[in-house]
């Protein structure tokens, strides 16, 4: 039966708690579970991970030399630690570089402002485009002015603050007028575009993220400014008065390749059954790249690794995947996200990927674990908490659904995701920003990561549950 959240989680506690499991195979695998979770506890090859990819090539930008550069790193780094099957599969990328940007006020009101340039927004002409703003408040409202009322001018969108929320739910709607707003101002004759940064902290510090192509093609220059300077703008924009602003960009394109790089522990019965972990290799170049997706990366890997040194090795295979590519758009079907070019390259081999997860939401605690339809109240969702409630992680009743960019073109597909939700109150504080850093990772939460991952992936690998043949509850209450 579908629940509410501390409904499911408290009636999974207690049948988890008070009923034996069905047989003494499943007793044992939840108390290997309990074994990897604590050794995955104390254990430092995430923060080892972390630490060496940051530090040794910093900003890891899509098809860059510091992307392939750290990917082959990665991959001695799997072999060391005992993967098998190491392999880097590239393919080909249109690559951005940001070069210098600029943005100001000026006329009567001059002043500099604190603007990054959006991932692959053209370059503006030489000396900059100099307009006055048109604000509006929503993409609803752009979409509805008339095209008179843009031509020629600067679009501004001010979304207002974005909501911290602990499942980063606040996001989603700004981040749409990221991709899809330069694109529409272009059509109406704009001669730049400049929203409010996707984040949710008020630091002087500019969000970049990336735009979208039409039809293959670049729209128009575009910028994002730091919460105090959109704040600035929109308030001299209140007062009546024409705002005139001057913006400039030396971005580039270029033809490059990134890549995937993926190692298996092979599963001791059940080698061919796949379940998948992933993140991503690039980063955006403003800070280093640790929470987005350095630390996806490390949990993913120790979590693995704390696996192989039980001494035991569970009947599935685990594939650990550093995918390339996640955080821009591109032009062309031929060009992509590491995401889209596995799942493709898998063909009928991802018939037996039993299940994926990602790990791409920064470094802070697990608080949740969510499974694919049919999982709810299942005995394996209760053997699951009997492992990751001791930890702070509570079974839920909403169901995992999309996986992340990353694994989510295997879901069309017939693959079934599970979903490890990490607090996400402070992540769009740091999200593709300057402050991006290693320092911003808690150890002791990043080890917290790693043993719900740990503990979660030996029930999964050493079962024989077929999450694909799950079917859902029937219910009166749908999930949420």
């Amino acid at each position: 039966m579908s629940r509410r959240l501390m409904t499911a989680s408290a009636l999974a506690l207690g049948l988890a708690a008070f009923a034996p499991l069905a047989h003494a195979q499943d007793a044992a695998t939840v108390q290997q579970a309990i074994v990897v979770r604590d050794a995955a506890m104390r254990s430092n090859i995430a923060l080892d991970y972390v630490t060496q990819l940051t530090t040794r090539f910093g900003a890891r930008p899509a098809g860059s030399k510091s992307e392939q550069n750290a990917a082959a790193w990665a991959a001695d780094y799997l072999r060391a630690n005992g993967f098998q099957n190491v392999r880097i599969e590239e393919f080909p990328l249109v690559g951005w570089e940001r070069g210098e940007s600029s943005a100001a006020i000026v006329g009567d009101n001059a002043q500099p402002l604190v603007a990054a340039a959006l991932g692959h927004s053209p370059a503006t002409p030489r000396g900059g485009v100099e307009a006055e703003i048109v604000r509006f408040a929503s993409m609803e409202e752009l979409q509805a002015a008339p095209d008179a009322a843009v031509r020629g001018k600067i679009v501004y969108i001010d979304l207002g603050q974005m909501h911290p929320m602990q499942d980063g739910s606040g996001y989603g709607p700004q981040t749409r007028v990221r991709g899809a707003g330069p694109g529409v101002a272009a059509a109406k004759g704009a001669a730049a575009f400049v929203m409010r940064s996707v984040g949710s902290d008020e630091n002087r510090i500019p969000h970049t993220g990336t735009t979208r192509y039409v039809d293959g093609k670049p729209t128009i220059p575009a910028f994002a400014l730091a919460a105090p300077d959109a704040d600035q703008v929109s308030r001299l924009a209140a007062l009546g008065q024409p705002v005139r602003m001057r913006l400039t960009s030396t971005a580039r394109t270029y033809e490059t390749h990134s890549q995937n790089v993926i190692g298996d522990l092979p599963g001791a019965t059940r080698p061919d059954e796949i379940i998948v972990l992933g993140s991503h290799m690039d980063s955006w170049d403003l800070g280093t790249g640790a929470i987005d997706d350095a630390a996806g990366g490390a949990i993913t890997v120790a979590a693995a690794k704390a696996i192989a040194d039980s001494g035991r090795r569970p009947a599935r295979t685990l594939r650990v995947i550093f995918y390339g590519s996640e955080e821009v758009a591109q032009p062309t079907a031929q060009t992509g996200n590491g995401g889209g070019v596995y799942a493709k390259a898998q063909g009928a081999a991802l018939d037996k990927h039993v299940i994926a997860g990602e790990s791409d939401f920064g470094a802070d605690r697990v608080y949740a674990l969510r499974l694919p339809a049919g999982a709810q109240g299942s005995d394996f969702q209760k053997a699951a908490t009997r492992v990751l409630y001791p930890i702070g992680v509570l079974a839920s009743d909403r169901v995992e659904t999309e996986g992340g960019v990353d694994v989510g073109p295997m879901g069309p597909l017939g693959v079934p995701f599970f979903g490890l939700a990490q607090d996400g109150t402070r992540y769009f504080d740091l999200h593709h920003t300057a402050n991006d850093t290693l320092d911003k990772i808690d150890p002791a939460q990043l080890s917290q990561n790693v043993a719900a991952w740990a503990g979660l992936l030996w029930l999964i690998a050493d079962s024989d549950v077929d999450f694909r043949a799950m079917k859902p509850a029937s219910s009166s209450t749908p999930a949420h």
